[in-house]
């Protein structure tokens, strides 16, 4: 019905297509979205593909939360610059039309820092960022900044670290950056630099997350904060199996065996259906209820900016002290 309203009026009257827009965006005001990016954008989306721009590079990728078959009127839907094309067999491959090999986009946190990210196409439709984790990255920098203020040392572990922005965003604290992959590390550092962090107090590690974090409690350190995006299905530097319905509870359980008496946040992230933003809540606070604090979760998401919608990326569940 909703799909029939829309293209009806499309037809009849823009203004009603406008307020209808307007009242679906009120049904997200739950949702945390990634709403103040300047370099990239969610332009449109149907067909199971998602129409970007990143820079001024416009891309096409798949998209498995675009089930809906809507007109493609967009211009830039025929100014492609690179296209990933799924395989039945699974994978895929790019098709280039003037795309450089590598380049950079940039976005400002609200504490007044501007972050760099190079980008490069790769395996299964990747670029090297996934920008809807902003939302995130504004939260925790904002905490981070104002109990540095008050002059409070945070020390901040990030696992599952990927090529580093939510290192990135963290880094007014000293930050511990774990991935599985030497590659992912490396490109992490390299964002670094450009962002005119090289030097921050930033410690790079390749290893495996679950044996670094029972490592860790075996020497005693703990962390203020913890930021995990874990991966649904994964492998470490020696072959280790990680699936996330069995592996995750565990991992957040040893996780609060690492955290201070009164930490300041905790972050999960996951891009699993199975997860969804009751579970972990109901998760979080399970496993971290001898802490002071308050959890929320909640889906994240993209605005589209050609509709006024929102593109659904994940869930995120956050605790926080209370002060």
């Amino acid at each position: 019905m909703h799909v029939y309203y829309y293209r009806r009026n499309t037809i009849k009257c823009k203004q009603r297509v406008v307020y209808f827009y307007t009242q679906i965006r009120k049904e997200y005001k739950h949702m945390w979205l990634a709403d103040r990016w300047k370099d990239y954008e969610v332009i449109d989306c149907s067909c199971g593909e998602k129409l970007e721009r990143w820079s001024k590079y416009i891309l096409l990728r798949p998209d498995p939360q675009v089930i809906w078959d809507t007109p493609k009127t967009n211009k830039n839907w025929k100014k492609l610059n690179g296209h990933y094309h799924r395989s039945k067999k699974g994978g895929g491959e790019w098709e280039f039309f003037d795309l450089p090999q590598e380049w950079t986009i940039n976005y400002s946190l609200p504490i007044n820092k501007e972050l760099t990210f190079h980008l490069k196409p790769f395996s299964f439709k990747h670029t090297g960022l996934f920008p809807e984790q902003a939302t995130n990255w504004d939260w925790f920098s904002k905490k981070i900044y104002d109990a540095k203020k008050s002059g409070r040392d945070v020390k901040v572990l990030n696992l599952f670290a990927y090529t580093g922005g939510a290192t990135l965003a963290a880094a007014g604290a000293a930050v511990t950056h774990v991935d599985a992959s030497k590659g992912m590390v490396t490109w992490a550092k390299e964002n670094a630099v450009s962002s005119g962090l090289g030097d921050a107090p930033i410690r790079w590690l390749v290893d495996d997350c679950v044996k670094f974090v029972e490592r860790e409690i075996r020497r005693g350190n703990h962390y203020d904060a913890i930021i995990m995006d874990p991966p649904s299905y994964g492998r470490g530097p020696k072959g280790e199996i990680w699936k996330i319905e069995e592996s995750v509870y565990p991992l957040v359980q040893l996780c609060a065996k690492l955290l201070t008496d009164k930490p300041l946040f905790f972050l999960i992230n996951s891009y699993t259906t199975g997860l969804q933003p009751a579970v972990l809540t109901y998760m979080i606070s399970t496993a971290l209820k001898k802490f002071d604090g308050k959890v929320t979760a909640s889906e994240i998401g993209l605005p589209v900016s050609s509709n006024g919608l929102v593109l659904p990326c994940g869930a995120s569940g956050r605790f926080e002290s209370i002060c």
